[in-house]
């Protein structure tokens, strides 16, 4: 596996791929790799030729209230877990090549940011959306691979590549779970032995909303209220949102189908953490662990 951390040489470096005639994959992370970000880089491998995981803790999708100065960082560990899971190309850039100066030109979400994480984390995904652009225009990948469990985030990449013609695949991998249900996520680390027993139960209420719906119901908020039933059982658990969506347009639904998006953020002590199914599928068309 090589290391790059220069833009320049990291788009060299793809170009010389895809004139050889191979193709390229793309997994954007910002490190503390786990078995969900290794899952995406499996998937990559299945789809492309050669692939370039990328480690950047971006600062600009962080906002006041945000972890940033604490978030998790392990790159000896991440170098060596994308080498065992078989990346070909570790991007690791500096602060100061992505960002040479404050970005005064940024990608807007518009629309997509008005519900779910977007009111609660302002400028949150005008960060990503700058982020990731300046990622495909480096790395050149013809197939992107983004995990599920950032619905929302995936959703407004798809539409950003879509509207603005980058000639990347977007590819969306189902989230990976814990035996338990808990989705994983890099901020699972902060959770305390008790939070993280409690952690499962926003797997369990999406679960439920998704048996509600089964059973014929059809009303938003008694679904929503499903959800928050089972939430409400953890004391530990302060519930953020849970919302249904159109999973296209994300604005809210007032006629359920199985393919609205049930989606929810709790915080447990100092963790944010978010979940989503979709409505008809349940946690059942995610990818779980075995205990």
């Amino acid at each position: 596996m090589i290391e790059i951390s220069d833009p320049q040489q990291m788009r060299a470096w793809s170009r010389a791929v895809r004139s050889s005639g191979q193709t390229v994959g793309f997994v954007a992370t910002m490190g503390y790799l786990h078995e969900g970000h290794l899952h995406l880089i499996d998937r990559a491998r299945e789809r492309t030729d050669q692939v370039v995981a990328s480690i950047f803790v971006n600062p600009i999708q962080f906002g006041p209230q945000d972890d940033l100065l604490r978030y998790p960082r392990d790159l000896e560990h991440d170098r060596a877990a994308a080498l065992q899971r078989g990346a070909d190309c570790l991007f690791v850039p500096d602060e100061s090549v992505m960002y040479p100066s404050p970005p005064l030109v940024r990608v807007a979400p518009g629309s997509l940011a008005d519900h779910l994480c977007g009111p609660r984390r302002p400028g949150h995904f005008e960060g990503v959306l700058t982020v990731v652009i300046k990622l495909l225009h480096i790395v050149e990948p013809d197939v992107a691979v983004f995990g599920r469990k950032d619905a929302q985030q995936a959703v407004i990449i798809g539409r950003m590549v879509a509207d603005l013609n980058v000639p990347t695949e977007i590819d969306v991998a189902p989230t990976l779970r814990e035996a338990d249900g808990l989705a994983m996520s890099s901020r699972n680390v902060y959770l305390t032995e008790e939070e993280r027993r409690a952690a499962p139960a926003l797997a369990r209420g999406l679960d439920a909303a998704h048996r509600a719906f089964q059973s014929g119901t059809r009303d938003p908020e008694a679904l929503i209220a499903a959800v928050r039933q089972c939430l409400a059982a953890e004391p530990e658990i302060d519930t953020e949102y849970v919302e249904l969506v159109d999973q296209r347009s994300l604005q809210p639904v007032t006629s359920v189908t199985a393919d609205a998006l049930l989606a929810a953020a709790v915080h447990l002590g100092s963790a944010r953490l978010i979940d989503n199914i979709i409505l008809g599928e349940g946690t059942a068309a995610d990818i779980r662990l075995k205990g």
